[in-house]
C-alpha cells in the first residue's frame, strides 16, 4: 500500500504532544510522525514529540539526487561526443574519458548536495510562513488504512488545521528508523 503524508498546523505543542501519544497507542510507529517547528528548544522540552532533524529541513538529498542526474546526462555526453569525434581510437583510448565522466557525475552530485545544504527542504517551503509565525507542523506518513485512525483522533483536537498532503519519507529510510529506533533508546537509558 502507498502512504501518503498528511500534514496539520497548530499553535499548542501541548495538543500535538496528545495527538502523538494518541497516534501511537493506535499502532502508528513513532518515526512516522514528525514535528516541524522553528522553536526546536521547545519541542525538545515535550519529551514524546519527535522534532524534525537538521537534515530533514535541508534540501540536501533532493538537491544532491537533481546533481547527480545532471551529471549522468553530462557523463554520457562526453562518452559519446569522445566516441564520435574519434577520440577513443587515440593510443590512450576511453581511459581518459571515462575518469572525465566519472569525476564530472561525481562532481556535480557534490555540487548539487552543497545547494542543498543551503536551500530549506522542497517539501517544507509551503509551511515558511507558518512557521515565521510561531505555529508548528505535525506531519505524519501512513497507510490509507489509518485514514480512519488520523480522521477520529483530528475530531477531537479542533486546533488541528489540516494543511494538506505530500509525498512519504521513502520506505527505507522508513524501515531504517523503525530498526535503529530501539537501538537508540536503549543507548540512551544505558548513558543515564
Amino acid at each position: 500500500m502507498k502512504r501518503e503524508r498528511h500534514y496539520f498546523i497548530s499553535d499548542d505543542l501541548d495538543d500535538l504532544e496528545q495527538v502523538e501519544a494518541e497516534l501511537l497507542a493506535q499502532g502508528v510507529s513513532a518515526p512516522q510522525i514528525h514535528v516541524l517547528s522553528r522553536d526546536n528548544a521547545n519541542v525538545q522540552r515535550h519529551n514524546s514529540l519527535i522534532g524534525v532533524s537538521s537534515l530533514m529541513k535541508r534540501d540536501l538529498v533532493h538537491s544532491a539526487l537533481i546533481g547527480a542526474g545532471l551529471g549522468l546526462i553530462l557523463a554520457i555526453a562526453i562518452l559519446i561526443i569522445s566516441r564520435l569525434a574519434g577520440w577513443v581510437n587515440e593510443p590512450a583510448g576511453w581511459v581518459p574519458f571515462v575518469f572525465l565522466a566519472i569525476a564530472l557525475f561525481g562532481t556535480m552530485t557534490w555540487l548539487g548536495g552543497l545547494r542543498g545544504i543551503q536551500t530549506p527542504n522542497h517539501q517544507f517551503k509551503r509551511f515558511q510562513t507558518v512557521l515565521d509565525n510561531g505555529r508548528h507542523v505535525l506531519f505524519i506518513d501512513l497507510e490509507p488504512v489509518g485514514k480512519t485512525v488520523l480522521e477520529n483522533i483530528c475530531k477531537r483536537h479542533p486546533g488541528l488545521e489540516f494543511a494538506g498532503k505530500g509525498q512519504p519519507m521513502p520506505g527505507w529510510i522508513m524501515a531504517f528508523n523503525e530498526s535503529t529506533r530501539h537501538w537508540w533508546y536503549w543507548r540512551m537509558w544505558k548513558n543515564i
